[in-house]
């Protein structure tokens, strides 16, 4: 059997990481069996459907890197084929007209409630209902009245619903539009889906879909279905959590496969195993290992697992990746050494790429502020004399390599018999402004002999305006 996958997303509102994992756990199981994955776009409410939604979840897929084998397809093309089905359903007798009016179910409804009894239709169509003038009909499935549906689910086990407690849904709408339900069963019929993994809030549309399929002559696939993301103070995850658009992330400067890898986490495990590239992740994957407990979201494990993945990432995708960064702060650069040098020296420095590009403004632009509280406490006129006799010597210095620079910064310490710190420091201030920075050395010789130098007579300038000396 070829294993057969599927994510299919609502376009109703934003692609957040809960989907995100969904989507994750069925392609790492596609890929680890060598089957096939499916993205499906479940567009059926066309109220609530927007194109920018489908946007966002073809965009949010494609920066992930998790490639469809099919699809995308989308459910308001395949409508012919559910009116098809729906067709023989009706003919064969496991689907019939409802012609009840919105009043009479509020009554029913109304009169359970009372009786203290779970609201649910009572199949008075059931048995067959002649037309009535100006009521047009939905379509229910005549769900079996008796027996049971069990589901050997590969997360939470066998769970088991008697069919006298479901109740006969409404598979098309009195438009004629089908309902997402009855879709969902045609369409993993069709592409003949082998493993559904989803959101255990599906659970209880299982056993329905269940016994439609069987009533259209399908097999049921295989279910999982994982439990939910938790926001940090234990509360359904939500916006200020971080159920936000998966590329707000990418916006907010982290790699997709350290959010990948952080999602994969939430609720399976390998052992001991933090970090995982994706090929690590396809051959370790399981869905039996996933926990049924829900999982908390941790903003600050993601920041260190994303931090993590950046200090092992190639340097040229970090500068890319950095490039994208700096152009939202308005500074353009296309000097790709440059790029990879500044992501080398400041990769352990930074959790994500938008916090790189902010501390590393002053390696691209020609002027800098200096930070007053640093500028206060290390230019003087003590540093004063130092930075003369910097400038001075890096002025003939040939070359301009962190070696060449540090091999100038210890002998001028040496010099006036100063620890190397008290000669670097005022340095780094000089010429990055704060009191903060990579390794002055490789700082300098990433900020170039003509801006350096710069800097530096600015830093004396500064130092004689400021009357410090």
């Amino acid at each position: 059997m070829t294993v057969v996958t599927r994510f299919a997303p609502s376009p109703t509102g934003l692609l957040h990481i809960g989907g995100v994992r969904t989507a994750l756990f069925s392609w790492l199981y596609a890929r680890r069996n060598a089957g096939r994955f499916i993205l499906r776009i479940e567009d059926t409410d066309r109220e609530r459907s927007t194109p920018e939604a489908v946007q966002v979840i073809l965009d949010g897929m494609q920066w992930l890197g998790l490639t469809a084998d099919e699809g995308p397809y989308y459910q308001t093309q395949r409508y012919p084929r559910y009116r098809e089905i729906l067709a023989q359903m009706l003919g064969q007798g496991s689907a019939y007209y409802c012609y009840c009016t919105k009043d009479e179910l509020d009554q029913m409804r109304a009169e359970q409630l009372a009786r203290k009894e779970k609201p649910r239709y009572d199949g008075r169509c059931r048995g067959g209902r002649e037309p009535r003038a100006g009521v047009e009909p939905v379509v229910r499935f005549r769900n079996p009245l008796e027996g049971e549906v069990v589901v050997d689910d590969r997360v939470h086990g066998r769970v088991v619903f008697q069919n006298a407690e479901l109740d006969d849904l409404i598979i098309a709408r009195s438009d004629g539009n089908p309902t997402y339900n009855f879709c969902v069963v045609v369409d993993d019929m069709d592409m003949k889906i082998t493993h559904v993994i989803r959101g255990d809030d599906h659970l209880n549309n299982t056993p329905r879909q269940i016994n439609m399929l069987r009533a259209v002559g399908g097999e049921p696939p295989v279910y999982a279905h994982v439990a939910m993301i938790l926001g940090p103070d234990g509360a359904k995850l939500s916006k200020r959590h971080g159920a936000v658009s998966v590329l707000h992330y990418r916006e907010e400067g982290y790699l997709p496969e350290a959010l990948l890898n952080y999602l994969a986490r939430l609720g399976w495990s390998h052992g001991d195993q933090e970090l995982f590239t994706l090929e690590e992740m396809i051959a370790a994957f399981d869905i039996a290992d996933v926990n049924k407990a829900a999982s908390t979201f941790n903003p600050e494990k993601l920041l260190w697992v994303n931090q993590q993945h950046m200090m092992r990432a190639p340097l040229e995708r970090l500068a890319v990746g950095l490039k994208e960064q700096l152009a939202c702060l308005g500074i353009d650069c296309n000097d790709m050494t440059l790029l990879e040098g500044v992501a080398a020296a400041q990769r352990e420095r930074a959790r994500t790429l938008k916090e790189m590009a902010a501390n590393s403004r002053y390696f691209f632009v020609a002027h800098i502020e200096l930070d007053e509280k640093a500028a206060r406490k290390h230019l003087n006129t003590e540093s004063a004399g130092v930075l003369g006799q910097l400038r001075t010597r890096l002025q003939a210095l040939a070359d301009w390599s962190a070696p060449a620079i540090h091999a100038e910064l210890a002998a001028v310490a040496n010099e006036l018999g100063l620890g190397l710190g008290k000669v670097a420091q005022p340095l780094r201030v000089a010429v990055s402004g704060a009191a903060v920075s990579p390794p002055i050395d490789a700082t300098m010789a990433l900020i170039g002999r003509q801006r350096a130098l710069e800097r530096l007579a600015s830093a004396l300038a500064w130092i004689e305006r400021s009357g410090s000396v």
